[in-house]
């Protein structure tokens, strides 16, 4: 895999975020990384800083990492864990979970840079379903 932007899927659910990984994978064409840091260490259900940052170096592969949070405590986990890294590079987005997702990864797929990864997906905020 040459280096695009990787996708970090910050999840209070380990299996939502292996349901979404698997389907970004399909989409992705296996050319973008995308790393699920769902629930705790132990496997339970919440958000695990640890994860997030393992998950961060994992996704991480030259051109830059988006975080995608669920919802709640998953974006304050997240922040703390940019907060300790200064780098620009590393970005948490505002977007709906699953359709961000979507977005970032085929964006990424193409070889696009972080700008323009991050803002397909918070424009998928307003793509409409029907």
């Amino acid at each position: 895999m040459d280096s695009r932007v990787g996708v970090v899927l910050v999840s209070h659910s380990p299996a939502l975020a292996a349901g979404l990984a698997e389907l970004l994978a399909e989409l992705g064409a296996g050319t973008v990384a995308v790393v699920p840091a769902a629930g705790t260490a132990d496997g339970a259900l919440g958000t695990s800083d640890e994860l997030i940052g393992r998950a961060l170096r994992a996704a991480d592969g030259g051109a830059g990492v988006v975080l995608l949070p669920d919802l709640g405590s998953s974006v304050l986990t997240a922040r703390a864990v940019l907060a300790e890294r200064a780098r620009d590079d590393l970005v948490l987005v505002d977007a709906p979970f699953v359709e961000g997702a979507v977005a970032a990864v085929v964006t990424a797929s193409t070889g696009a840079g972080l700008a323009e990864v991050v803002a397909a997906a918070e424009a998928a905020r307003d793509i409409r379903k029907f």
